[in-house]
């Protein structure tokens, strides 16, 4: 069974796997309390499935510090 977006795709956003985790499950946690996606018809029903959906998509932001 292949996830998307996959991690190899999700790498060339965000090179570090620690950052990818730790950002995804942030947003996973925004959106379970406001329920407002910033991609339109995701294809996943969990959050964070959705979060990586936004990171593909360009729609997550990040500064390294």
């Amino acid at each position: 069974m292949m996830l998307e977006p996959s991690i190899d795709k999700l790498q060339e956003k965000i090179n570090s796997k620690y950052t990818l985790v730790s950002l995804s499950s942030q947003r996973a946690r925004q959106l379970q309390e406001t329920k407002t996606t910033k991609i339109a018809n995701p294809k996943s029903h969990k959050y964070v499935g959705i979060a990586l959906e936004e990171i593909q998509a360009d729609q997550l932001e990040y500064t390294e510090e």
